[in-house]
């Protein structure tokens, strides 16, 4: 039955307080969002319903801020980076289906660890981007995507190389982010990864995500959304050490 009884207070707790961070984070950066909110969700929910809750709301929030990237963005390479990106959710997903819970815990807090210290070493550049650099950013930020729904690292990472312009940057991290919720979210109900479950947290999630989302917006336009990346960088590798050390220590 999905109903918001059915939901725990310090559950509803937990998605309210993450979604409405990860929302204003990413609205005034352009990324961070599944990286604060999938962590957050495996503290309570199995590793398919993480997954597709986080992907479910990206999907979301990329519809309700469309104003904010859509048409803002270039389109070159783009169109090789969503090819890879397709190919590489499907491998991720299967990679998903194999893990136990600790196993996803781990490999998750890790890999948001280890994503967050290489962007603190990366200084925004604008330089040309190759066709192939582009399919094979893709690629990687799709396993990351099928198997974690984190497809940011590896697209952020292109990013802060090839582009300068804060605006320009975070449209396109936008855009990236949504078809990759898109890709995801199929390719989860075809491995048969969708439940109710995730359903169930939408009604704290989503009043969370549009208030988030506000205020990040607000942000940008008032300080510019180069300025919270240090902030960033340090609460994704506070929440990857935690979620790390739960899996390691308390199973």
């Amino acid at each position: 039955m999905w109903t918001a009884l059915a939901v725990p207070l310090d559950h509803a707790l937990l998605v309210g307080l993450s979604v409405g961070v990860a929302s204003l984070i990413r609205a005034f950066t352009g990324f961070g969002f599944a990286m604060l909110v999938v962590p957050a969700f495996s503290f309570f929910l199995s590793p398919g319903d993480a997954v597709v809750l986080s992907a479910v709301l990206a999907f979301l929030l990329g519809v309700i801020s469309y104003q904010s990237w859509w048409g803002h963005f270039p389109v070159e390479p783009a169109k090789p980076m969503l090819l890879g990106a397709a190919v590489g959710t499907g491998v991720g997903v299967w990679f998903l289906a194999s893990l136990s819970v600790s196993e996803f815990q781990l490999w998750i807090g890790l890999s948001v660890v280890i994503a967050s210290l290489v962007l603190s070493q990366f200084v925004p550049n604008e330089r040309p981007s190759s066709g192939p650099a582009s399919f094979w950013t893709g690629v990687a930020s799709g396993l990351m995507n099928g198997a974690f729904a984190i497809p940011g690292p590896p697209v952020i990472l292109f990013v802060v190389a090839t582009m300068t312009e804060p605006a320009r940057s975070r449209a396109f991290l936008m855009m990236f982010f949504w078809c990759s919720s898109m890709v995801s979210l199929a390719m989860f109900a075809v491995a048969g990864l969708v439940s109710a479950k995730p359903f169930q947290l939408l009604w704290v999630a989503l009043p969370a995500m549009w208030v988030g989302n506000q205020m990040g917006n607000w942000a940008f336009e008032r300080y510019s959304g180069a300025a919270y990346r240090p902030f960033v960088v340090g609460l994704c590798v506070l929440i990857g050490v935690t979620i790390s050390a739960k899996a390691l220590f308390w199973g």
